[in-house]
This record gives C-alpha cells, structure tokens and sequence, in this order.
C-alpha cells in the first residue's frame, strides 16, 4: 500500500471509530492521528506544535495485557487555547483495567488511550493561555481519558496548576482515591472530633487514607481485614498510619461485636468496598441510626442486611461513585480539595505504598497491576 493510501485508510478507520464522541475522549483522540496529506503539511509548518508522542492504545475491549500496545503519534498542532504537557506519572488504577476490560459504566469509545489520572509539566501554550507557563506541573481536574501518553495537547481549562514541591507520584494519584476518601468523610454524616468510623478493604490505597485523614481531624477508626498470610503484617501497617483497631474477619465472629471496642465510640459511619460476609461485618459495628457507605464490591457478592437492622437500628445504606460526584459542576471545589489533599502529602499526613515504573516497563507494570506477579504496590507510570 502506499503511503497516500495508507494514511487514507487509517484516517477514514479513525472515523469511523469515533461518531458521537465527547471532546475530551482520550484528551481527544482527533490529537491522535497521522500526519495529514502533503498538500495541507505546509501550514502546519508556521503553526506551534507539539513534540511527537508516544502512547499506550487499545482497539477493543478485552484483557488488557492482550489489547494494549504501544503506537507512535506524530506532532499535533498547539492551538490558541491549548496547552502542551509533557506527562510525568500517571498510575494503572482498577478502574483503568475494568475500562480497557469494557466491564466500566462510563468508558470512552475504542480506539482510546489508556488512563485517567495523572501529573504533568507544561511544555508549551498557545497564545491565548492565561496563568499557565512552561515549567509549571498541572493535573487534569477533573481527570479525563488519556493520561498514559508522553505529551497531551489540550484546551487549558482541562488543566489545574499544582504545587511543585508536591511528591510526583502523589500529585499523579491524588484524585482518584485520596478524594473519594475525603468525600466519603465530609458527605453522609458530619463527624466531630472524638466520633469514629468503620471499614472494611482498609488496606486499600482509599482505605488507608481514610484512616490518615479521620486521624488528622481527630477521628477513630476501626479497620477489618480478610483473613490471609500476612495479615499481622497488615494490622501492624494501618496501627503506623493512625488506625485504632484493626480485626480480621475471622476475630469477629463473636456474637457482639462491639464488646470488642473499648474507648472508641460506636461509630455512626462506615465503608464497604468489599460486600458479602465483610459488608455485613461493618453493618454490625454501626451505631442506631448509622450509615453504610458502599464504593466497591471486591468480593462480587451482594450485600445483605437483616430485616432487623432496618428495623430497630434504622441504618441506612447509600453508595458512592467518584465520577458521578466530579460531573455534578464541583470543578471549582474538587481543586480546592486536590489542593488540601496535596498539602496533606507534603506534609507527610498522607501517604500510601506506590512503585515507579518507567513508561517502557508498561507491560511489566500491567501483569503487577493484574495480580500475576502477587501482592503488589499501586504502579505509577514514570515518563
């Protein structure tokens, strides 16, 4: 095929994959394409472009570690309001698996680039940025499609200026977990010094930073764990970030639960990413009246709660879901509280495991991400 030809018949394929597209798919996957045809290169010349990228892509749904590949994108044109970042780090979150996978509520259109979350410095602008400069780092807030590329040309109001001394791997990953961490403590119940909360999955990156963050406002925390090798390793990990207790599953088949507790409160708040048996743990431990919050269901079992639980201890049952709270017109407020969350690291108030991993390592840091390779950090790509 030649050239001509090819270049026809990989934009026409880009088409034709995209009608009915958002503009911020993939940070636009209209960025993501080959170069145009000679005769309209030329004015490409005078215009401000962007370095050539390199991006990791899938065509189809389907196991990740199968449908991703890595593909060349040539400069594209740095327009007025855009601004060119060069990415730093963005991490391999679950719910980056389950979009590639297919199995997400909301995913962008195949072919897209992998990932939602990041951290960036500018690169370069167009002439008509304001308050942003090259050299400066930015996030995507709220996080959009497409962060696992090396440079991203997109309009400036996609991106938030962020505090330079912040830790990059943390600046990468504040937005996902950390804030649905916050959010969960601010939004059901008000909570005071003194009150505490429940949870299950307290390992996990949400997990542990809402133990770090209810510690900083002077709120306990009671965490349980699922029964598995290393669990006093585990225990001994979230009692170093601020947890008061922590149980296995196994340490609360106990007919009253909450004779277990001893100076903390009954808490009137809990978390559920888990459901199942663990789900009904925490319902346990909650006061007359309490709120269960669920954002996860790790165990692919449903909840179920008593008939006497509604009845005589009037709990209620509500969920959670980031991405929902982020379209609600909270743009403003959601970088306020990056801000605050970011502060927290710096301050080393919050902090949670991560691995770097270099971009070209990708598939590397997918099968850890996967669980083939065991128990494994949260991985952060490096740029």
């Amino acid at each position: 095929m030649t050239s001509v030809k090819m270049i026809t018949s990989m934009r026409s394929v880009a088409r034709t994959a995209l009608p009915g597209a958002s503009s911020s798919l993939l940070f636009n996957l209209r960025r993501v394409h080959v170069p145009r045809p000679q005769a309209q290169v030329v004015r490409a010349f005078s215009a401000l472009l962007s370095p050539p990228s390199k991006a990791i892509v899938y065509d189809q749904h389907g196991c990740p570690d199968s449908v991703t590949r890595v593909v060349e994108i040539p400069p594209v044109e740095v327009k007025a309001n855009d601004v060119c970042v060069k990415m730093l780090a963005a991490p391999i979150n679950p719910s980056d698996i389950n979009r590639i996978e297919g199995v997400y509520p909301v995913r962008p259109p195949v072919p897209a680039v992998g990932g939602y979350e990041g951290v960036g410095e500018v690169h370069s602008v167009g002439s008509a940025v304001k308050g942003l400069e090259p050299g400066d780092w930015v996030i995507p807030s709220p996080p959009s499609f497409g962060t696992w590329q090396t440079y991203i040309v997109q309009d400036q109001n996609v991106w938030h200026k962020i505090n330079k001394e912040s830790p990059m791997e943390y600046a990468a990953t504040i937005t996902v977990n950390p804030l649905t961490a916050l959010r969960m403590l601010e939004d059901f119940t008000t909570l005071s010094s003194g009150d505490s909360i429940v949870q299950n999955g307290a390992t996990s990156i949400v997990g542990q930073c809402i133990i770090q963050i209810a510690k900083f406002h002077g709120i306990h925390s009671i965490n349980i764990l699922r029964d598995r090798p290393g669990s006093d390793e585990a225990k001994e990990m979230l009692k170093k970030l601020g947890a008061d207790e922590v149980f296995t599953e196994s340490q609360l088949e106990v007919k009253n639960v909450k004779g277990l507790l001893t100076s903390i409160p009954e808490p009137a708040l809990g978390f559920n990413c888990v459901g199942g048996n663990s789900a009904s743990l925490v319902l346990k431990f909650l006061r007359q009246g309490g709120t269960m919050v669920t954002y996860g269901g790790m165990s692919k079992k449903p909840v179920t709660v008593s008939t006497s639980s509604f009845i005589f201890k009037d709990l209620s049952l509500r969920g959670f879901w980031l991405q929902k709270w982020m379209t609600s017109d909270k743009a403003k407020e959601c970088r306020n509280m990056i801000d605050y969350l970011l502060s927290l690291a710096r301050e080393g108030n919050l902090k949670y495991e991560m691995e770097l991993v270099p971009f070209d390592n990708f598939h590397t840091a997918l099968d850890k991400a996967l669980g083939k390779l065991g128990s494994q950090p949260k991985q952060v790509l490096k740029f």
